[in-house]
């Protein structure tokens, strides 16, 4: 998946996960992405969520990201980069696996567990992202019921 570059800053990373949410969009989905740097800067994967297209409620932008960068010997200095605070189910992948760093493209929309994640040792920065913050409020507003379906809310 690693296309070999060196993405150098948080924004360069979130543009990763940026163009994954646009592409879920596309499909029909929910627009969040997400991407899995390792300490150098390099992609070792990208996806989006794609609990519609595939009809899997386990596949969000996160897990999408983790499984397509494939096994790693240790997670400790790679950095998930999401463009919506991970909500509960992709925190506890954070934490399971011991990944050391979360940028969060925006929390303005949904609050999911980056603070629980900071309060156990992870890094966590919240870029909040105003094309980000516009397309997920555009989103929610269009497609209340699929987004209420998404977070667990009935």
């Amino acid at each position: 998946m690693s296309d070999g570059r060196r993405y150098v800053t948080d924004a360069e990373k979130l543009e990763v996960a940026k163009e994954q949410a646009r592409e879920g969009a596309r499909e029909g989905g929910i627009p969040i992405g997400a991407a899995l740097f390792d300490a150098d800067g390099r992609l070792l994967g990208s996806g989006h969520n794609r609990r519609v297209q595939h009809d899997d409620p386990s596949v969000h932008g996160e897990t999408d990201a983790f499984r397509n960068a494939g096994r790693q010997r240790s997670y400790r200095d790679t950095t998930m980069v999401t463009t919506l605070s991970p909500c509960w189910y992709c925190s506890g992948l954070v934490r399971q696996f011991g990944i050391g760093r979360v940028v969060v493209g925006e929390a303005e929309n949904f609050v999911g567990g980056h603070d629980w994640l900071a309060e156990h040792g992870t890094e966590v920065v919240v870029l909040d992202d105003p094309e980000l913050i516009s397309m997920m409020k555009d989103f929610i507003e269009l497609n209340p019921a699929l987004w209420n379906e998404d977070i667990g809310e009935d």
